[in-house]
């Protein structure tokens, strides 16, 4: 059995993790703790294999947490479980040892893909013999890599189509922001797929899929554009950016 401790502030982000662990095969909940010094207290008393780690604390970032127990030689493996997209924060928190990285607002079907590619980690951990060969060590790190087929995206739903979309909607909240201010009744960085159908090349259906893909993950928010006329309103799509993206990490 895999004994997780969650580290999470937020009171929903920390029932659905709790009730994600509890549905899959092999993983138990040692623990749900809110702050980083309870966790490095946690930490501190054993019996912890993976770490659910938000890095947005209300005491310290979970960055500092990573120090702190990188520091005190506890090797336990560490998911990030944060709405932090920036790349400077990803960078660091690979460095100090995460092995993967769960991007908020997560889905049961995201969370079990995390933990069951951690699981086959640890199998292949526990049944490797010292000295490994190259293929093995290839093997154990490919354990936690996704691929494009695996990456958790939605049948018809392409990365590289993904990311052109979330550019369009990132460049035209840009673009509204620094330009002539919108009518009343336009959210800035508003575009309705058929104008990012057209930026694009896409189909207006397929860009659809798209956007409706990001306003279910909670990236971009959908809204009724008024004033076009008789008839029916038009929906838009608006990118909503990081909350915490000018917060800095805590690493003292």
């Amino acid at each position: 059995m895999i004994n997780v401790l969650i580290v999470e502030d937020e009171p929903t982000a920390a029932q659905a993790l709790a009730l994600y662990v509890k549905r899959v095969p092999g993983f138990a909940v040692a623990g749900h703790v809110r702050t980083g010094a309870d966790a490095l207290r946690r930490a501190a008393t054993g019996g912890i294999d993976l770490v659910l780690l938000d890095i947005y604390l209300p005491d310290m970032s979970g960055l500092e947490v990573l120090r702190r127990l990188r520091a005190a030689g506890r090797t336990v493996d560490v998911i990030a479980t944060t709405r932090a997209r920036d790349l400077s924060v990803v960078q660091a928190a690979v460095s100090f040892g995460v092995t993967q990285y769960l991007v908020k607002p997560f889905t049961s079907g995201a969370v079990r893909q995390k933990l069951d590619r951690y699981s086959a980690y640890r199998a292949t951990v526990t049944g490797a013999e010292l000295p490994v060969a190259q293929d093995e060590i290839d093997s154990l790190f490919g354990a936690l890599r996704e691929s494009v087929e695996t990456s958790g995206l939605p049948k018809g739903v392409t990365r590289e189509s993904l990311q052109a979309v979330i550019a369009t909607l990132r460049r035209a909240l840009e673009e509204d922001a620094t330009g002539p201010h919108p009518a009343d009744d336009e959210a800035i960085g508003g575009r309705s797929a058929i104008e990012v159908a057209r930026i694009l090349g896409m189909s207006r259906v397929t860009t659809r899929r798209y956007l409706e893909y990001l306003v279910d993950a909670g990236l971009a928010q959908r809204q009724a554009r008024y004033g076009g006329g008789a008839g029916r309103p038009e929906l838009e799509y608006r990118w909503l950016p990081d909350p915490h993206h000018h917060r800095p990490p805590d690493l003292r």
